[in-house]
């Protein structure tokens, strides 16, 4: 039984990421897919590169492999199979069907990873979620080959006013591999939280050899904004009132998303001090909206009057108050 490196197969170090391997895997399965390359030798290198990527992309299998693969090619001339072999055993679970028209994995994986024998026709359940149907390009076990496209992940940018009111925008999004650039309509929900993710069905990486498409999922950012600050379902606003205003008390008009609003500023204010608006922050998911803080910054003028002046003076030698004292 031939020893089989799939880290070799992938062109990667055993040391390579997901992200590398997943690339690689890409990379490697566009240029030997068969109904591209018409090379004589394309579609086993197709089948192996495959192979390869469903161990690789599974770190539990990765694991197993690095593990007792390496101990099988150490021993595969012995004819005895490694220590602890018969223990190696997994039930890839849902996924994809593996029809290879009778040919499969090779021996190799089998006897590592336990796959069961060719049913009729050659159908084995596998994770790859790879496809060999009958009756399509002639090739070995007469069939072609085909394999839905990944889901792809992006970054939406969205402004508060977006998040809490919805609407629908157009995005360009340009692939990193063929720099082909697409563009998309988006429609965003009222109410959309950072880090929510917007799902486009079909709008993924294409899928080879007639696959369907993968779905792309935009994940929501909020951008800054000139005037809230954002603290998970909060909103946090400054409010600058004058000197007076601080000492007396007063009203003011404090901005909301909602639109302008008049509050009342408590006689003896100091710089800091916040009033709560209950309800008025970002929609939270099944519950009520969070709250919106205006909190007061004392504005002085840079330039007095001669009269402003005086009566700062006059204010200062009559106050009691001890700022730093």
């Amino acid at each position: 039984m031939e020893y089989k490196d799939y880290y070799a197969s992938l062109g990667v170090p055993k040391d390579a990421s997901q992200d590398d391997i997943q690339k690689a895997y890409r990379k490697l399965a566009r240029k030997f897919h068969p109904d591209v390359n018409k090379d004589p030798g394309a579609e086993n290198r197709f089948k192996a590169i495959g192979e390869a990527y469903e161990v690789l992309k599974d770190p539990e299998k990765r694991q197993k492999y690095d593990q007792f693969g390496s101990a099988w090619k150490v021993r595969q001339q012995t004819g005895a199979p490694p220590p602890g072999w018969e223990n190696i055993r997994w039930d890839f679970g849902e996924g994809g069907d593996f029809d290879l028209g009778g040919s499969g994995f090779s021996s190799f994986f089998e006897n590592l990873f336990g796959g069961a024998a060719a049913g009729p026709g050659g159908r084995r359940r596998s994770g790859a979620g790879v496809r060999w149907t009958t009756g399509g390009r002639p090739g070995a076990g007469g069939g072609a080959w085909s394999q839905p496209g990944s889901d792809t992940e992006a970054r939406l940018p969205v402004s508060l006013e977006e998040a809490v009111r919805g609407g629908s925008r157009e995005i360009t999004l340009s692939d990193a591999q063929t720099g082909e650039r697409k563009t998309l309509a988006v429609k965003i929900p009222a109410g959309v939280r950072p880090g929510q993710r917007i799902r486009l069905a079909g709008k993924g990486q294409p899928g080879l050899g007639g696959g369907a498409p993968g779905d792309l999922f935009l994940r929501v950012e909020l951008e800054p904004h000139p005037r809230f600050r954002v603290e998970e379902g909060d909103l946090h606003v400054t409010v600058p009132v004058a000197p007076w205003e601080a000492a007396l008390g007063g009203e003011a008009e404090v901005e909301t998303l909602q639109g302008p609003v008049r509050v009342r500023i408590p006689p003896g204010s100091s710089s800091g001090r916040r009033i709560r608006l209950r309800g008025k922050g970002l929609p939270k998911p099944g519950g009520e909206p969070g709250d919106l803080y205006a909190e007061i910054r004392i504005v002085v003028p840079e330039t007095l009057s001669e009269r402003e002046r005086e009566l700062y003076r006059e204010l200062a030698q009559t106050s009691s108050v001890q700022p730093r004292g």
